[in-house]
């Protein structure tokens, strides 16, 4: 493996265990990987403008080769990207994104966002899910075609997220190792 830095960027709520970030974390590390996997504040009721700044320090400070964003964590990220002044990455992983136009009223200050047109990664892949509740496979599609990036769907993963049973989940730890997006088993990608 790789020994590149990582960042594990968590969405509303979190994303402690059983979650697939925090095993994802943990064997990282497990290999001796340099990993950083920090709680961004007030994850149960977050607000755009001071996750901005808590984040562009973490990449500041750490400055990670790869960013792998779950759910609320990848529209802090297409803001960090409108804005233009963050630095880019080798590897950028976007998994479960919600929709562009997000109506919760706990997460509002987030939405909407427009789909960046630089993406601050030299590679860039989406990971999303046929029956995702924030996020329509069509809304993913059209977002795919706007990132221009390679997308894995994976087939009733529900939010990708502890709840749809996502703790453990070897292809994202195979994907940082080998870089191979599909599998036999799992998913379909354009």
């Amino acid at each position: 493996m790789k020994r590149d830095k990582r960042l594990l960027l968590h969405g509303w709520g979190g994303s402690d265990y059983p979650h697939w970030q925090a095993w994802l974390a943990g064997e990282l590390a497990k290999a001796y990987g340099t990993v950083s996997f920090p709680l961004i504040q007030h994850p149960h009721f977050p607000h755009l403008n001071r996750w901005k700044k808590e984040v562009k320090a973490y990449l500041a400070d750490f400055r990670p080769h790869t960013v792998i964003c779950h759910s609320l964590a990848n529209t802090l990220w297409f803001h960090l990207c409108n804005e233009g002044e963050i630095e880019p990455v080798e590897k950028l992983i976007l998994v479960a994104p919600p929709r562009l136009d997000c109506e919760i009223e706990t997460i509002k200050s987030f939405f909407p966002v427009e789909a960046p047109k630089n993406l601050f990664a030299k590679s860039a892949t989406l990971v999303v899910s046929t029956n995702d509740p924030y996020m329509p496979l069509e809304e993913a599609w059209r977002l795919q075609e706007a990132l221009g990036i390679p997308m894995k769907v994976i087939e009733n993963a529900g939010h990708i997220n502890a709840e749809s049973g996502y703790g453990e989940w070897p292809w994202i730890l195979e994907y940082l190792q080998t870089g191979m997006i599909c599998s036999e088993e799992e998913g379909v990608n354009r």
